[in-house]
């Protein structure tokens, strides 16, 4: 029998430290991809990695075998012990899986309720796992169907109205600590979409200056012009240490970018004024041991499950409804995913009809052979359509009854009616 499972870990189930250990590499999602190609018992795969998520999607005949290999994929990408990870695993099967992942597609499931990164994300994982040609009818139909959710949670409830995104989140910390931004100094590390949303939310709080430090310092610049702020190279960094109030860092980097020694050096021309980083980037970039020095404060992306709290109850109200639009989509795909077991049947009795169709065009070949090409073309034309009509109702009637635990008393009924099995 064919089963569906989802399995993986989220901002609830596992920490940030485990979570990065399973997206560090840029590449994780193409191995997972190569992993399940190799795998005789995942006849269909997807791998979604994000700051937030690891989780895989595969279609099987062997559940049990599936599972495990799935979890021994996730070990060999993080070089993690099974022992260590398994208790952090959410494991889904059937229509809870589907369920999952119109959920997640909806945003549903995010740390942020509603916020809109997600969607993108697992639509580049989809592409990704079409263009290793492991997906197949099964996922490519539940990937469409996951976009549709999507979509109408997004029209039809204010759940993105009342999102929070964790940029926005870095900001209301950052508004916490020092009550009022005016006149403070921020370091905007990283210039990517989450940099992007926080040095908006950053202009719109009032902070008095900002710099801009990125790898790629052409895309430092560009994303300074954007918000008035001032580029500076990787370089500068130290220098800026010992000036700024405030660093939100979101870099790709796979490894931390501030250092212990490189806060540690810039404390004394500080002169005791607090330095406060908000490291939003998974893998993480600031080391964890920066937060031991005084007059220092680190918050990682969990630190701001709290904040991002706010405006729940308003959330909570517009969940209700996007839940109810996710399970009347489940039980549409539900009933689809019944349709492929009278597909086999459906495709024997077409197959069938078109044999008789050939053989019979065949015997009367010398009478249609005084035909015209144009008046062969029609009697073929017809001979095809009468054997389509006489095979309608029969069609429709087994597509109907797909869902019923009858199903299988109607294919055998179906195929000995029509001498299928022989076939």
């Amino acid at each position: 029998m064919t089963i569906i499972i989802s399995i993986g870990m989220n901002h609830e189930t596992a920490p940030v430290e485990m979570r990065e250990r399973l997206s560090a590499e840029p590449d994780h999602t193409v191995r997972a991809l190569a992993f399940m190609r190799e795998l005789s018992c995942i006849s269909e795969g997807f791998f979604l990695s994000t700051c937030n998520r690891v989780e895989a999607l595969v279609v099987t005949e062997d559940g049990d075998r599936a599972k495990k290999s799935i979890i021994s994929i996730m070990s060999r990408l993080g070089n993690i012990p099974e022992s260590r990870f398994t208790s952090n695993l959410y494991v889904f099967e059937g229509d809870e899986a589907i369920r999952h992942i119109f959920r997640v597609s909806s945003s549903l499931d995010s740390m942020v309720v509603g916020e809109p990164q997600i969607l993108g994300q697992i639509k580049s994982a989809y592409a990704e796992a079409a263009r290793h040609k492991i997906s197949g009818v099964i996922i490519n139909r539940m990937m469409h169907r996951a976009f549709h959710v999507a979509k109408r949670v997004r029209t039809e409830t204010a759940v993105s109205e009342a999102a929070v995104s964790i940029s926005y989140a870095a900001v209301e910390l950052a508004k916490k600590i020092f009550h009022v931004l005016d006149e403070k100094k921020v370091l905007l590390l990283g210039a990517g979409e989450m940099a992007e949303l926080a040095a908006r939310h950053l202009l719109s709080n009032g902070v008095g200056s900002m710099v801009v430090a990125n790898r790629t310092f052409e895309r430092a610049v560009e994303v300074a012009e954007k918000f008035r702020a001032r580029p500076v190279s990787f370089e500068e960094l130290v220098a800026q240490l010992e000036e700024v109030d405030i660093v939100v860092a979101s870099t790709a980097s796979r490894e931390c970018v501030i250092r212990y020694d490189m806060v540690k050096s810039c404390l004394r021309k500080r002169r005791n004024r607090p330095l406060f980083f908000i490291d939003i980037a998974v893998p993480r970039d600031v080391e964890s041991e920066v937060n031991n020095l005084d007059n220092v404060y680190v918050y990682d992306i969990d630190d701001l499950k709290g904040i991002i709290h706010m405006n729940m109850a308003q959330r909570r109200q517009e969940a209700v409804k996007a839940e109810r639009i996710v399970q009347e989509e489940v039980v549409k795909f539900h009933k689809w995913l019944k349709t492929l077991a009278v597909v086999p049947t459906i495709v024997s009795l077409r197959e069938k009809a078109e044999c008789i169709v050939q053989s019979e065009m065949k015997k009367t070949g010398s009478i249609l052979a005084e035909l015209t090409p144009q008046q062969k073309e029609r009697v073929e034309v017809l001979t095809r359509s009468v054997a389509e009509k006489i095979l309608s109702d029969p069609i429709s009637f087994l597509k109907r009854k797909a869902d019923r635990p009858s199903l299988n008393s109607y294919l055998d009924a179906a195929k000995k009616l029509f001498s299928l099995d022989r076939e």
